[in-house]
């Protein structure tokens, strides 16, 4: 089946990154297109959050080039949202729901809000379900429930992409659904990409699957591969809302095609 291909957003050309004498990327390459859901899977210490690093121009490639937007990620980062596995807040800080979101409104040399942004911090909190929270300190919140007001925080500000790292640590099922549930409604209108360390499943709003862990030509640090994924009869725990596939590892895809249900393409 064809798929329009969308213009390239994030170009990650053969990049090679090491920490002093330990080699994480050995010519490691992968671009995004304007509007995917992509996952990035790989275990624990293959190279996950230095990609991000480096994505976002919070590190340096020892070799290759990365252009996001077109241009350098320090210029580039400026339409991504990020959204971290971990942020530390103070609970004993009043702050409510809706001010947590507004605070994505706030732009250098900005001081006070003016009518789009109360609009637009409206109209996130619909979308990422959140209304009938919006009065509610951000410190009684679950952290499913606080997972979601960094997303919606992160798209108040109207990015071209959305980075999630390790969206659904320490989430409940219910959480979960709510979440990707939410994501579906921003996919297409969005890039949205998803870093997990679940190797196993990954939700079926995913167009495309990148696997780091396998090693580059030098045998030591990681590259990235594409792989197919196909549907799953039991999905263990209800995992991404109860909606996922299984990425089939021994399966790859090249160039631009994009994944299917049933591993097709």
């Amino acid at each position: 089946m064809k798929h329009p291909i969308n213009p390239i957003i994030l170009d990650f050309n053969n990049v090679s990154f090491s920490y002093e004498a330990t080699k994480v990327l050995d010519s490691a390459s992968f671009h995004l297109h304007q509007g995917e859901f992509v996952a990035l899977i790989g275990p624990n210490g293959a190279g996950k959050t230095t990609i991000l690093r480096l994505l976002l121009g919070l590190s340096a490639p020892t070799k290759g080039s990365i252009a996001l937007y077109g241009s350098h990620p320090k210029t580039g980062r400026t339409n991504v949202g990020y959204v971290p596995q971990h942020a530390s807040y103070d609970p004993s800080f009043p702050i409510s729901v809706e001010e947590v979101v507004r605070m994505g409104r706030l732009k250098p040399f900005k001081r006070r809000y003016n009518q789009t942004d109360l609009e637009e911090t409206k109209k996130v909190l619909e979308v990422m379900e959140l209304s009938h929270l919006a009065k509610r300190p951000y410190s009684m919140l679950s952290g499913g429930q606080r997972r979601r007001v960094l997303v919606a925080r992160a798209l108040s500000a109207n990015p071209k992409m959305l980075i999630l790292d390790e969206p659904t640590t320490n989430m409940d099922v219910d959480s979960e659904k709510r979440l990707f549930d939410a994501l579906g409604r921003v996919k297409g209108k969005t890039t949205v990409l998803i870093v997990t360390h679940d190797t196993g499943f990954v939700t079926a709003l995913t167009d495309r699957v990148l696997c780091l862990g396998q090693k580059g030509p030098s045998k030591q640090g990681s590259k990235v591969v594409q792989h197919k994924v196909a549907p799953v009869d039991d999905i263990p725990g209800a995992i991404y809302g109860g909606d996922a596939v299984k990425v089939l590892h021994d399966e790859h895809i090249s160039g631009d095609q994009c994944i299917q249900v049933g591993g097709h393409v």
